[in-house]
């Protein structure tokens, strides 16, 4: 029986073929889904975790009482779970473990490229990199045999444009596998330095063991087509090599990126005049045939940034694009913009009409950034908001601590906002952290947390209470502030500046997207009564536009939120029976 599966369903097909027990993620685009499909099969224990670090910790742990265990998240989130991949490197696992790591080329959803590759071949454990959903499928159950065999974790490297594709997959039955008894092993699972030691020749033997291996693995395979050309690629860049070249060019396909083969590279290689690697983000495919004193052609002609095409490898290599049908005329930029009826959009807008310093942090209150509001003086990573207004106002003092404030959503707090703001009290800078509460993981597509009083099923889970939280990390002052409400966030922002001491605004109201929001009746504007100031603009909120020099409101849009009401002073802005 065959499926159409998107790249990160056929993952979770894998994994549940193959007898997992347990997947513990903490979402983020293009790795969410693995997780969400995973949940929809009962044999398989699957959570959100509070971050990425805690779901690869959970997943070692379900490892080493025996049973095969997964965590999933993006590119970043393997910036959080570094700290215990690099060790589980050396302890290796008892179940098999398998790491999912989404990169985003292009940046479609992320706030950097970097190329998830550098990871493996810096915690010295295997990769494999699958080119469409079967391979996904194929790819995930392949991975655990690895990691039982060689005693290592194995990450599997996606991608957005493998991860949200389509193709046929071919469907299997469940695999248990049975966990064995409990068995201590200080000398394996404690790395406290002596043992540490004695584990590290382990991992350099593992890797050369790897390496035979991949120089026959099915994995890694050879499509012979013309001699004048040959293209050692790996995972969606296959596709697009395939596309233009077709069979006329030899193809040495990778599906192992980590440790690369020699031999069947060197072998290749003899067998074609010019040998060329086309690979997304960084040379590290080309790094190693130099490095191995095997000539190659690679970012002399490819960019290492951004995302490939077809027409990417067609221009590099000289071959003219194919006539299309698009239009004449360039299709207008459309950026992000926060919805209609948005809770950030109040609190952001206070922040700019005072003039106020923002820094920002992760979710799609980043959007804040951008005009009009042009809320937001920075964006690092999850929880560096907090972090970075401490020190920003230890140096700037009560210059910047009157005017400084940073912002935070309830999931991204619970992912590393908490140990900043226990650092705020405990080194007592005067800062302002809001936590804007939305009740939802709302940039990932409405995932729970541990503030929504939900699990990953829908069902009832512990909640955690922000106010009480907030106090318990040693903050005195705590507030909480409706952000449909204007004044009532004027005075919270202006008021909690105003004092030396740290302080927390809790921005609460559940995103208008969620199902159990109930839009209120649209807003409309009386032509006559308004006078063409534009005040309305300055949220930009997509359902209010001009049109003859008066505001107008799109109804299929406008959820009746009030805010640009409280604006109009003409009062031209009102409900539709008045």
């Amino acid at each position: 029986m065959k499926k159409l599966m998107l790249g990160n369903e056929a993952v979770a097909r894998g994994l549940y073929e193959a007898g997992v027990k347990l997947v513990s993620s903490y979402p983020g685009t293009p790795s969410t889904e693995i997780t969400e499909f995973a949940a929809t099969y009962d044999d398989i224990y699957c959570e959100w975790a509070p971050n990425e670090k805690v779901a690869c910790e959970a997943a070692f742990g379900a490892s080493l009482r025996g049973a095969r265990s997964a965590c999933a998240m993006k590119h970043v989130g393997l910036n959080v779970a570094a700290d215990p991949l690099f060790t589980l490197s050396y302890t290796g696992v008892t179940g098999g473990m398998v790491i999912f790591v989404a990169d985003d080329p292009a940046m479609h959803s992320s706030q950097n490229e970097q190329d998830s590759r550098h990871y493996a071949i810096a915690a010295k454990v295997p990769m494999l990199e699958p080119a469409d959903s079967q391979e996904a499928k194929d790819f995930v159950k392949l991975a655990f045999e690895i990691s039982e065999e060689f005693d290592t974790p194995v990450i599997v490297r996606m991608c957005t444009r493998i991860a949200h594709s389509q193709c046929a997959v071919e469907l299997c039955d469940r695999v248990e596998k049975e966990m064995p008894a409990y068995e201590k092993k200080p000398w394996k699972y404690i790395m406290a330095p002596a043992n540490a030691t004695r584990r590290h020749p382990f991992v350099e033997e593992r890797t050369q063991k790897l390496t035979a291996y991949g120089e026959t693995s099915p994995l890694n395979r050879v499509e012979f087509g013309g001699t004048e050309k040959g293209i050692i690629t790996s995972g969606t860049c296959y596709q697009y090599v395939k596309e233009v070249f077709g069979d006329s060019v030899s193809v040495l396909k990778l599906g192992m990126v980590n440790p690369l083969p020699v031999e069947i590279i060197r072998d290749f290689a003899s067998k074609v005049d010019k040998l060329y690697v086309v690979e997304e983000l960084d040379g590290i495919i080309e790094s190693h045939l130099k490095n191995n004193g095997i000539d190659c052609i690679g970012k002399e002609l490819f960019s290492p940034m951004g995302e490939y095409n077809q027409a990417t490898i067609r221009t590099a290599f000289g071959i003219p694009q194919p006539e299309s049908d698009s239009t004449e005329t360039a299709i207008p930029i459309r950026p992000p913009v926060m919805c209609a009826g948005c809770p950030h959009r109040g609190l952001f807008y206070t922040l700019a009409k005072h003039g106020i310093t923002c820094l920002g942090d992760i979710g799609c209150y980043t959007l804040g950034s951008t005009a009009p509001l042009n809320a937001l003086d920075s964006t690092l990573c999850m929880g560096a908001s907090i972090s970075g207004i401490h020190g920003f106002n230890k140096v700037g003092g009560e210059e910047t601590e009157k005017k400084t404030v940073c912002v935070i959503g309830d999931s991204t707090f619970m992912h590393s906002g908490m140990t900043g703001l226990v650092n705020i009290a405990y080194n007592a800078s005067n800062s302002t952290v809001i936590i804007l509460d939305n009740s939802i993981t709302g940039m990932t597509g409405h995932q729970q947390n541990p503030t929504t009083g939900y699990n990953i099923k829908g069902d009832p889970a512990a909640k955690v209470n922000l106010e009480a939280l907030c106090h318990a990390l040693g903050i005195e002052r705590v507030r909480v502030v409706d952000p449909y409400n204007l004044k009532e966030c004027e005075e919270a922002v202006l008021e909690e500046l105003s004092v030396e001491a740290p302080s927390v605004i809790i921005s609460r109201r559940p995103c208008m997207l969620l199902k159990y929001v109930k839009p209120q009746p649209a807003l409309k504007v009386n032509t006559e009564k308004c006078v063409g100031c534009r005040q309305c603009m300055k949220l930009g909120c997509p359902a209010i536009s001009f049109k003859d020099k008066k505001a107008t409101i799109d109804f299929t849009q406008c959820v009746g939120c009030n805010v640009c009401q409280q604006l109009c002073k003409p009062g031209a802005i009102c409900k539709q029976e008045d």
